[in-house]
């Protein structure tokens, strides 16, 4: 076949047209995909950098949901500590209902010798057994002798304070011949020290509380409910009257026997029906704490059952990884100090017939309160490392994405407007080449 032949006019109007052709098709697929580099062929650094970008940013979106988890589990186990928190708070009420409820176990030193007062002082001073024995002197200078009360005098318990100006109260608590605690009460003697000033510094003691009783008889009550030794001694030194008050020396004077000291007086074991009722209260509320702690899970991870956290930050490995370790406690009432409450003195548990053991309880729970704030301040912490992280992750990803689009995403507007002159070139091209067929069409007039 012939080839056909064109004028050099119309094949260069030909071609402009196919080239506008050619282009406008580019154009519409940009428009069309939205997007101005499709394939390698297009641009392929732009192509291949847009598409590593994508990659790194749909690795960080999957690590987004991790974080996202461990933000859950890290606030699973606050509110976990938040909840123990609160029993330990309810536990701390427990515990001071039983205080204010008085002990009924508490020893008790009776004097059972000669009363500090009698009757016929009673009628000499026309004042009460009580009052008679608290005014009275423990002694004089150079006296060895007890002095009655007459309506002049306030008598006195017949101790030299001048030979013995020392004076010793000692307390022992716990079984006998080992006792758990030992206070010596130091009192300095003069002529104007009254049996009042004894009593006073025994109760200033903190260890026991002292009265006189209507009987005019002197009382020493233990805190709590071990065996109590009271012992009363003088000397010349504070030392020498240490010593005498651990054999009584001086305790018939105040009218107690030695044997107080050396064999001690045990607890009545009479228990407080209040403080029996409170038991059981105290040991749920503990209870609890057990449960609520293993029920603080979260996706299967519980950080106060001891559980470990992992939460990935990057998509790297090995060295190169960035991540934050979470290290979980295994958070009971017993790691917290807290151990049962019952009616005896058992070691290991709290008895909560004995005063000195719900000041033990007391103190147990206010660490435990302070274990727990600190827990809970790491915990937080952690928490605003991922929520920030998390945040920094989010941030990173549309970057990644925002770049990426800028190298392959095409601009509509100004696509469009290139589309619009590629058409009108289109429409110019089609009437040159309509003008250049009809320049060779005039050539056939020439002939007809």
């Amino acid at each position: 076949m012939a080839n056909t032949i064109l004028s050099s006019g119309v094949r260069n109007n030909l071609l402009t047209l196919q080239k506008t052709t050619s282009e406008q098709a580019v154009l519409q697929n940009r428009l069309a995909t939205g997007r101005k580099v499709n394939s390698a062929i297009d641009n392929p650094v732009n192509y291949f950098t847009a598409q590593s970008l994508n990659d790194r940013g749909s690795q960080l979106t999957g690590l987004l949901d991790g974080i996202s988890n461990g933000i859950q589990t890290i606030q699973a186990a606050s509110k976990g500590i938040d909840g123990i928190t609160k029993l330990v708070q309810s536990l701390q009420s427990t515990v001071k209902q039983a205080q204010a409820d008085a002990a009924q176990n508490r020893p008790t030193v009776v004097g059972t010798g000669t009363a500090l007062s009698s009757t016929a002082e009673t009628q000499a001073t026309n004042k009460s057994l009580k009052d008679i024995a608290l005014d009275k002197r423990v002694g004089s200078a150079g006296d060895t002798t007890v002095t009655t009360a007459t309506a002049g005098s306030a008598g006195d318990l017949g101790i030299d304070v001048t030979a013995t100006p020392a004076l010793n109260i000692q307390i022992t608590t716990g079984p006998v011949g080992a006792p758990t605690s030992t206070t010596n009460i130091g009192v300095t003697l003069t002529a104007n020290t009254t049996v009042r000033d004894v009593v006073n510094a025994i109760n200033a003691s903190g260890v026991a509380t002292a009265f006189v009783d209507e009987k005019g008889l002197l009382n020493v009550k233990g805190m709590g409910s071990e065996t109590l030794g009271v012992g009363i001694g003088a000397g010349a030194t504070p030392a020498a009257a240490v010593t005498a008050s651990s054999t009584g020396a001086q305790s018939a004077a105040f009218g107690l026997n030695a044997t107080d000291r050396t064999t001690g007086i045990a607890s009545s074991g009479v228990t407080s029906a209040v403080r029996s009722n409170l038991i059981q209260q105290f040991n749920d509320l503990r209870t609890q704490i057990d449960q609520l702690a293993k029920d603080s899970s979260y996706n299967g991870i519980n950080l106060l059952a001891g559980d470990r956290l992992s939460i990935a930050f990057n998509e790297k490995g090995g060295t190169n990884q960035t991540k934050l370790d979470i290290q979980g406690t295994n958070l009971t009432s017993d790691n917290l100090g807290i151990p049962q409450a019952v009616n005896t003195q058992l070691a290991g548990f709290f008895n909560f017939q004995n005063d000195l053991d719900l000041e033990k309880a007391t103190g147990s729970l206010s660490t435990a309160l302070t274990s727990l704030r600190s827990l809970a301040s790491t915990f937080g912490s952690n928490l605003s490392v991922a929520q920030t992280r998390q945040d920094f992750t989010k941030e990173m990803v549309n970057t990644l994405t925002t770049g990426a689009d800028n190298l392959v995403l095409a601009d509509s507007n100004e696509e469009g407007a290139k589309l619009l002159a590629l058409n009108t070139r289109q429409q110019l091209s089609q009437t040159a080449l309509s003008l250049a067929s009809q320049a060779d069409q005039s050539v056939l007039r020439l002939f007809s």
